[in-house]
């Protein structure tokens, strides 16, 4: 990472907690099974992607030499809050949808046809 300019402490202070969250929320997600997790997946890894997205942005200006541009900077530092914006709203909206329920009616077999249940049908009685 020095070969950008950027301390490895630096890294390790804004990328161990985003992999901490991944490692400890994905083992969390193995061992209770949400009825959601593939956004709850998402949300973690975007989250990592957000905390790393200024260190791939120091990257790619280094690479292409436009390193002492301000706008580009002020760009970054607008898109890397709305990544992580987008991160939370992935889990919240794997917290708050509910997934599609199959409610399975008695005596539909699912074909079409009637099961046998071996009573006769009877009509609806008025009471009262």
């Amino acid at each position: 990472m020095e070969a950008i300019g950027v301390p490895w402490f630096i890294v390790v202070r804004y990328l161990g907690p985003p992999l901490f969250l991944l490692v400890a929320g994905g083992a969390l997600l193995l061992w209770r099974r949400p009825a959601r997790s593939g956004l709850a997946w998402a949300a973690l890894v975007v989250n990592l992607f957000a905390a790393a997205l200024p260190f791939l942005w120091i990257g790619a200006q280094v690479l292409t030499g436009q390193a002492d541009l301000t706008v580009i900077g002020l760009v970054m530092t607008l898109l890397q809050p709305g990544v992580v914006a987008v991160a939370w709203l992935l889990l919240l909206l794997a917290l708050v949808s509910q997934p599609k329920i199959e409610v399975a009616v008695p005596g539909d077999r699912g074909d079409g046809g009637e099961a046998d249940s071996g009573e006769t049908e009877r009509a609806p009685q008025n009471v009262g």
